[in-house]
């Protein structure tokens, strides 16, 4: 019953892609799977990243991802109705053990689950450090892990930025899928979460140098500080 909802949804997001005029980069489509669980990984730097992050899957082989999403978003009396028809999977922080059962489950059922591991939108644009329940769950069920990056799409819709539409159209947005990574590379959550972390570095970089330049007069506050632009610089990360 899922599909009857889900498909809509996608098509009617594609028609706002093409309205956008968006330049969509996808790279990595070999890369996504034809059946079975797995988690996708997904940066997060802007408010569309759950519909962007769902393209390749559905281009390449039709297939539909059940996004992680905090329990607010299903309260919500417009978006809640759909979430739940989408089969989304909420999570409550307060009582996050449900939340973990139910993307075990649907991984179990050969079913792709997004997970955004940095929890919120990070406003250097930069990685943030990952919370370690995608390690874990992809233990748990046995699945593998296929890392995404998104790049571009701050420019879009972004926390803490005015919306203007009429800017985003024909923004280039770099969509990247990476190799999966088996779950026997996640021995533990502290191991695994690190190296996650790191194929998520490791493509996030690759996909910020091929990224067009920002054109002449233009304001880099999309950029972080060590490409040249003026986004907030990370906060420190703890040692240890």
């Amino acid at each position: 019953m899922a599909e009857y909802v889900y498909r809509p949804v996608i098509h009617t997001a594609m028609g706002l892609f093409r309205a956008l005029r968006l330049r969509l980069d996808i790279r990595g489509e070999e890369n996504v799977p034809a059946g079975g669980g797995a988690i996708v990984l997904i940066n997060h730097v802007s408010y569309l990243d759950f519909a962007l992050a769902g393209v390749p899957f559905w281009h390449a082989r039709r297939r539909m991802v059940r996004f992680m999403a905090k329990k607010q978003v299903f309260d919500h009396r417009v978006s809640g109705p759909l979430m739940r028809g989408m089969h989304h999977i909420p999570v409550d922080r307060a009582a996050g053990a449900g939340s973990l059962i139910a993307a075990v489950r649907a991984l179990r059922e050969g079913e792709l689950v997004g997970v955004f591991p940095e929890a919120t939108i990070s406003p250097s644009y930069c990685l943030a450090p990952f919370k370690s329940g995608a390690a874990r769950i992809a233990a748990e069920a046995e699945v593998p892990v296929i890392p995404l990056v998104l790049w571009g799409s701050q420019r879009i819709l972004t926390k803490g930025r005015p919306r203007d539409l009429r800017a985003a159209v024909g923004t280039p947005v770099s969509i990247t899928v990476g190799k999966p990574v088996p779950y026997s590379e996640l021995p533990d959550a502290r191991t695994g979460t690190a190296l996650l972390e790191l194929r998520m570095g490791e493509l996030l970089d690759d996909a910020q140098r091929r990224y067009p330049a920002p054109p002449p007069g233009e304001s880099p506050w999309w950029l972080p500080a060590h490409l040249g632009g003026s986004a907030p610089e990370p906060p420190a990360r703890p040692a240890g």
